[in-house]
């Protein structure tokens, strides 16, 4: 009988990151080959994954990565916040945003087929079966998108509650900006925008608040409906348009004036030209 030593195992584990106990069994039922124990693992992880993925993950979190030409995100769902709080789920998160920098995909699928650039022989796909043989829940790559980085324009990124939120805002104009475009990120988290400006804000939207407001200011002057409705219409924008918001950190300023500020105090002209925010699941 072929002895397995702990060197055998510790290298099988490295290179699969499957637990050792695992690592042990596979060595043993593989008489110490440990290409046909690797390959006998991730069988069995594909085999496991298969039968999990009917699961629900409703957990999970949002990670990011970023490099001199891009930034990326990806949300990774999992079945409990239990082992989204594990080192090893977090450290998948970690790799496959670092994967998205490396290959670009434009969708969840293109990603998943890609190779792994840590381990060749693998697909990403391939990699969150043994992830899933390793953690013992459902893994799922549910979203990804990229943000390249262009010369005069500043990303700034907010995580919160260990991934559960991500908020991304991009100004342009200047690309020593970042700080600002965090802080305007993390405004984001705390006042959930939908639009950036009014002017984005759909036709049918806008029809259902002047619905509201009307139902509101019944029985009101004819002549001075029109101006309510104008009034409560503005309320509105203020409440889910970026520039339109009072800052949440000074609730004297509106984010349009604090970029305004920012931008002439450093004698550029700058725009918030995107902002994203994320919720695991949203």
């Amino acid at each position: 009988m072929t002895e397995i030593s702990a060197t055998m195992i510790k290298e099988l584990r490295e290179r699969t990151v499957v637990g050792m106990g695992k690592c042990k069994e596979a060595l043993s039922e593989a008489k110490g080959d440990i290409e046909l124990a690797i390959a006998n693992l991730r069988k069995a992880g594909m085999a496991q994954a298969v039968k999990k993925e009917g699961r629900e993950t409703n957990e999970g979190m949002i990670q990011f990565a970023s490099n001199d030409k891009a930034l990326a995100l990806v949300e990774i769902n999992a079945e409990t916040d239990f082992v989204v709080k594990n080192e090893r789920f977090q450290e998948f998160a970690s790799q496959i945003a670092n994967e998205v920098l490396n290959t670009m995909p434009t969708t969840v699928e293109e990603l998943a087929a890609a190779t792994c650039s840590h381990d060749a022989s693998l697909t990403v796909d391939e990699y969150r079966s043994v992830i899933i043989q390793t953690l013992g829940e459902n893994i799922q790559i549910r979203r990804v998108e990229i943000f390249p980085k262009k010369g005069a324009s500043s990303i700034g990124v907010y995580s919160h509650g260990g991934g559960k939120l991500v908020c991304l805002v991009e100004i342009e104009g200047s690309d020593a900006h970042e700080g600002l475009a965090k802080d305007i990120a993390m405004h984001c988290a705390a006042e959930a925008p939908e639009y950036l400006t009014p002017e984005e804000v759909p036709e049918r939207v806008r029809e259902h608040e002047r619905e509201i407001a009307r139902a509101q200011v019944k029985g009101k002057p004819e002549n001075i409906i029109d101006k309510i409705l104008e009034g409560k219409l503005r309320a509105y924008y203020d409440q889910v348009c970026l520039l339109n918001q009072n800052y949440v950190k000074d609730p004297s300023i509106k984010i349009a004036a604090l970029v305004d500020k920012e931008g002439k105090e450093s004698g550029k002209s700058l725009k918030i030209v995107q902002f994203l925010r994320w919720n695991v699941g949203g």
